[in-house]
């Protein structure tokens, strides 16, 4: 059976928090998560077949359209899986001779751009963070050769919608082996663990 995925952000909880009510009672959909982000917004990301997905995010739309809420929103018919899983935690080593970081305004705008540039060109997503200690920012980071993260970059800032401001995209063709190790664990600041270049020697006071 197709599966879809369907994320909808709102300028505030109280907006997104009724959204949220209206879009599960309007189809038997799975709730993936809900919650605040920075900068005061609300995300919810809903997950099932590919009709009840898209008869809960219209649901969620006209709740939240009504209010003058809806900061941007996305329904993914078939979602790429490697997206699929990132949604669930999942992440990968960046393992390509390059390297991609795409920064975009909206998280719906975000998953919008990712889904298309991994279905058409032939790259690896390593991480994927909505919102969350980014100030509102959604980020992604993928890896490959050089011209096909260079193509999922292009093709990723067409493909994110107009509500979704692009705030930057980088290709990185030969990743320093230290921050290589850096990016296998996270982007957070909090994450990163001290690290020594390779034969590099401490000396003693």
């Amino acid at each position: 059976m197709r599966q879809a995925l369907a994320l909808l952000e709102f300028s505030g909880a109280a907006a997104g928090i009724l959204a949220a009510d209206r879009l599960l009672k309007a189809a038997p959909i799975a709730l993936l998560r809900c919650g605040t982000v920075h900068p005061g917004r609300y995300l919810v990301l809903v997950g099932g077949t590919v009709a009840a997905t898209a008869e809960a995010h219209a649901a969620g739309l006209d709740a939240g359209g009504a209010l003058g809420a809806v900061i941007d929103e996305v329904c993914l018919p078939d979602p790429h899986p490697q997206l699929a899983g990132a949604l669930g935690g999942e992440r990968l080593a960046p393992a390509g001779e390059a390297l991609g970081v795409v920064e975009v305004g909206t998280s719906p705008g975000l998953l919008r751009a990712i889904d298309a540039a991994l279905k058409a060109v032939p790259v690896d997503l390593v991480e994927l963070r909505l919102a969350d200690d980014l100030g509102g920012r959604a980020l992604a980071v993928v890896s490959g050769r050089l011209t096909d993260v260079q193509e999922a970059l292009d093709l990723a800032r067409a493909r994110r919608g107009e509500r979704a401001e692009w705030l930057g995209g980088t290709v990185l063709p030969r990743l320093d082996d230290t921050l290589r190790e850096a990016l296998a664990e996270s982007t957070r600041f909090g994450d990163c663990r001290a690290r020594q270049p390779a034969g590099a020697e401490t000396g003693e006071g």
